[in-house]
């Protein structure tokens, strides 16, 4: 089974952070376009909940990327936390359904996109719909899927790989004109108490990026697309 993990934290010494923090809701509202006139340009519809490293007071920097992005799946399409599995669900889960070794719970150990799709299912999430894109091509393979995914409606894209390991969301993308494409990436690597989302944006936790150098293209990478589960519709 292909997998992708989320990347290993620095080593510098933070403060703990409360034992619950606020979660923020679509922190990526009042972004400017990456350019004044795109071509096109789609984002994810409904609503999300940030997670990030730490948020219900669990130090997971480090391992935890992978986990705090599926957490933002989950809470998609109403931005509402009911129904978001912790992460020792999550490994219980995952345990529980074969996936995982035995005292895989409660271990430091990472998840990718493939573990999220198995969880999405399991918990009676958003649909995970997986995606592998080989070694080399980056993410430039797939942009006209991506645009197509969040035109029609579609929920926020988890994307991991090897060479570059870091778990993130994706909320939109930006084509053109010309070669040029951007895609809106959400970091779930922040640590703190919340700031405003302003903030958060201005700090670049949440930002348009441009694909040639937001993703390595000796990585292969995995995508986790959501859609609404049409049975909780």
């Amino acid at each position: 089974m292909i997998q992708d993990r989320g990347a290993r934290g620095n080593a510098e010494v933070h403060p703990a952070p409360p034992a619950a923090l606020e979660l923020l809701q679509d922190v990526h509202l009042g972004l400017a376009p990456p350019r004044r006139s795109p071509a096109r340009l789609a984002v994810l519809s409904g609503h999300y909940l940030y997670y990030h490293y730490g948020c219900d007071g669990l130090d997971d920097r480090g391992w935890g990327c992978g986990y705090r992005t599926l957490q933002t799946l989950c809470s998609w399409p109403e931005g509402q936390a009911a129904g978001v599995p912790g992460l020792n669900a999550v490994q219980a889960a995952l345990e529980d359904m074969g996936d995982k070794p035995p005292r895989f719970r409660g271990s430091l150990s990472w998840i990718g996109c493939v573990e999220a799709c198995l969880c999405l299912e399991h918990f009676g999430g958003p649909q995970g719909r997986l995606c592998h894109v080989p070694r080399g091509a980056g993410l430039h393979s797939e942009l006209e899927r991506l645009y197509s995914h969040f035109a029609g409606g579609g929920g926020p894209v988890m994307v991991g790989g090897d060479a570059d390991a870091q778990a993130k969301a994706l909320l939109g993308v930006c084509v053109g004109p010309g070669t040029e494409a951007y895609v809106l990436i959400l970091d779930p690597h922040y640590w703190g108490a919340l700031k405003k989302p302003r903030e958060l944006q201005a700090a670049g936790w949440v930002g348009w990026q441009e694909v040639t150098t937001a993703f390595d293209p000796t990585s292969f990478y995995n995508l986790c697309l959501t859609s609404c589960n049409s049975e909780k519709q």
